[in-house]
């Protein structure tokens, strides 16, 4: 792959600079620090949380590169969008005085909006972006994020998630975009161009990161920050392809993998930090560890006999940035290998050039105060539009018996469960606070799911539960209610989490959902069940119940409403799984599996597949036609099919278009997605949809190693159609 484009104008301002910094200055650009390191105490609730000596000690002693998170940790919380542009103002205002003024490039994880500014818009978690297989929705909410953030005055976005979840225990599925290489880099690549447009110098635009390079979602026991066992072949045909899509979007910042693969720790992995990721993704930004990665190869991994052994590891492999990031520790170990000669200044130049190169190029250096204002870029009616459809979107309708949705306005409901009345189970981690939990600090603008039905209903809707995930609902009243109702409302699921607090043994509900469960089916009511939460847990039972199933993952601030939406049928359900919703805690089988895992006496059979998702109206694809028969290697293969809306309701259905290499040297998946697009339909109306499979998309990683088409028959499906061709040698 070719190299990210340089600036011959910006690469001679980083020459300039670099000639004119000390060693210092260099190892101090090299340096991220927490909030923490310069802030009063419980900073978190003053209206000015920085202690300016403590800012300038940071900037003219240790000449900081960057700092991260919101104040305090670890009691973070987000802050006024007033307070953020004070709060960075205050920095910008400091770095100016330095001797070069070298400005801080500030960090945050606004994972789903500007998680950590208050009110500001929070979209729906990755998981649930994925499941609307919308790519504008996800330009747009890029647009609107990065909007936001510089609002707040910030600078630098920790996101998106490149890796691919196809570990359902992993707590941090959610932040992915599903088990699918092109969704995900479909998806990722959307949200960075809205997020960063052509130039993020621009007053609206920002830099992102893609996260986290790589193999970190693939642990082997499904716990976070635990061992990934990934061949070299399945490394490159499932893992490095979103984050090769994420730099060819123009990210132009990686963090780096927390974890370990194949016995190696992602801080420590010359071949995959500098190898992999410069010499053949042709990446140019720079790199940055996670929280605390450097000395873990010394505490936790034991690959560093010393902490001075950790930082020359981890920079000597490719590490840029270091987020330390709790004191000036990595400053004082890097300046004393620099000064003893053990790492080259020529690997602290690239390091540093690196790190210019994306502030010259986000404009910092000419951002003396935040150039955006608040007003008409926060919050604003067209941005929570979005929101809204993009949570409408990511409901999966997952199962109907009898068409029991939409529900009457008219009908009397019952609404129990745990994730019945609460916004943060509909949010997730990285909400507000880093775990999302506190409840009391969500905006009460945005109702709960029992709010939204409530207003939107003309009949009876009674709500037997408590206010918070984790207390006691009292299964017999629930029974005795549900029987004096005419359905039932059963919204189960998860609390919120996020890495490695997020770890579970099991994918199972907690046995009280079950139990509340069992006990509400005995009652003969008809029921629909919801569920939300970041991992696909364990439903089955239940959901053979169920008349009705409607999947929720994280649909986010306007999941209540969207919720509401649908059951009433005010909104015609579009979304599909971005996963394969497993059936069985040891059956975890990936859509694009190899054919011996549909074999015989094994098969792909999971409760719900990959793509699944209904409507409250019926799409019929049909004439899959291909522009002719065989192909000669390197060619375009252009198809085109029709889709038609055959009920009689309007609704958006995403057509999947399926790539098969029927025989190939290396066993091949039975399918791989290789195209999608959404269309939204009138009854009766027909559609033609015309897609292109570029020569990559037939490519595979070959015995050798190397990414190949050989020849031989493919096979195209959509829907119920399949279609051939053949791929002739030169």
């Amino acid at each position: 792959m070719a190299a990210q484009q340089l600036d011959p104008a910006v690469e001679q301002r980083i020459e300039t600079l670099l000639a004119q910094m000390t060693p210092e200055e260099k190892v101090g650009q090299m340096t991220q620090v927490d909030f923490s390191v310069i802030s009063l105490e419980n900073g978190q609730d003053l209206d000015n949380p920085i202690d300016q000596a403590k800012l300038d000690a940071a900037i003219f002693r240790y000449h900081v590169g960057s700092i991260l998170n919101t104040p305090t940790t670890p009691n973070n919380k987000a802050q006024p969008v007033e307070k953020w542009r004070t709060i960075t103002q205050q920095i910008r205002d400091t770095a100016a005085k330095t001797r070069l003024q070298i400005p801080v490039i500030y960090g945050i994880d606004a994972i789903h909006g500007a998680t950590y500014t208050r009110d500001s818009v929070l979209f729906p978690q990755a998981i649930s972006m994925a499941a609307t297989f919308n790519t504008e929705l996800s330009f747009l909410e890029g647009q609107i994020t990065a909007r936001e953030v510089k609002a707040s005055g910030l600078d630098w976005n920790f996101s998106p998630v490149m890796d691919i979840g196809r570990q359902p225990l992993w707590p941090r599925l959610w932040e992915t975009y599903g088990e699918d290489v092109h969704l995900a880099s479909a998806m990722g690549s959307a949200y960075i161009a809205g997020h960063q447009g052509t130039d993020y110098s621009a007053a609206d635009k920002a830099p992102t990161c893609l996260k986290h390079y790589v193999g970190y979602s693939y642990p082997l026991n499904g716990k976070d920050r635990t061992p990934a066992w990934i061949g070299e072949r399945a490394l490159r045909e499932w893992f490095l392809p979103g984050f090769q899509a994420g730099i060819a979007a123009g990210a132009p910042t990686v963090m780096i993998n927390s974890s370990e693969v194949d016995g190696i720790p992602g801080h420590a992995n010359y071949h995959y930090l500098t190898e992999i990721l410069r010499g053949e993704l042709g990446f140019t930004g720079f790199t940055v560890s996670d929280w605390q990665d450097i000395i873990r190869l010394h505490t936790r991994d034991k690959v560093a006999a010393s902490p001075r052994e950790a930082v020359k590891i981890a920079v000597m492999a490719g590490v840029d940035m270091s987020m330390v990031p709790y004191d000036f520790s990595f400053y004082e170990l890097l300046l004393d290998l620099v000064n003893s000669g053990e790492v080259p200044m020529s690997r602290i130049d690239e390091a540093v050039g690196r790190i210019l190169r994306v502030k010259l190029q986000s404009g910092l250096f000419e951002r003396r105060e935040a150039d955006l204002p608040v007003a008409g870029n926060f919050a604003t009616e067209q941005a929570a539009a979005v929101n809204r459809q993009a949570a409408q979107e990511a409901i999966v309708l997952a199962k109907n018996a009898g068409d029991l949705l939409p529900l009457s306005k008219q009908a009397s409901i019952l609404l129990t469960g745990p994730t019945a009345n609460s916004l943060s189970v509909m949010n997730g981690g990285w909400t507000i606070t880093w775990q999302g939990n506190a409840e009391d600090w969500y905006p009460k603008q945005h109702p709960t799911l029992l709010q939204a039905l409530q207003a939107k209903s003309a009949g009876k809707v009674s709500y037997v539960g408590g206010q918070r995930f984790g207390e006691e609902i009292n299964i017999e009243q629930a029974v005795t209610a549900a029987r004096q109702h005419d359905v039932v409302v059963l919204a189960l699921g998860e609390n919120t989490y996020t890495e490695t607090l997020g770890n579970i043994d099991s994918l199972s509900l907690d046995s009280v959902q079950l139990q509340l469960a069992k006990a509400l089916f005995a009652t003969g009511k008809p029921i629909v069940l919801i569920t939300f939460g970041g991992r696909p847990r364990l439903i089955t039972d239940i959901a053979e119940q169920a008349q009705a199933v409607l999947l929720g993952f994280l649909p986010g601030m306007e999941g209540g409403r969207a919720m509401a939406d649908i059951l009433f049928g005010e909104v015609n359900p579009s979304g599909k799984l971005p996963i394969s919703y497993p059936r069985a805690s040891n059956d975890v089988t990936p859509y694009d599996h190899k054919p011996m895992e549909a074999f015989e006496m094994v098969q792909y059979q999971p409760l719900y597949p990959f793509g699944h998702g209904l409507s409250y109206t019926r799409f019929k694809t049909s004439g899959l036609r291909l522009e002719r028969s065989r192909y000669r290697l390197g060619e375009e293969v252009k198809l085109s099919v029709s889709v038609e809306n055959t009920g009689n309701r309007p609704g958006k259905e995403a057509v999947l278009v399926y790539l098969n290499d029927v025989y190939a040297s290396v066993t091949r998946p039975v399918k791989q997605l290789k195209a999608f697009s959404k269309v939204a339909l009138q009854p009766g109306e027909r559609r033609a949809l015309q897609f292109t499979l570029k020569p990559e998309d037939l490519s595979f990683i070959g015995p050798d190693m190397r990414r190949i088409v050989e020849p031989g028959e493919f096979k195209v499906m959509v829907g119920d159609e399949s279609a051939s061709f053949e791929v002739l040698a030169d």
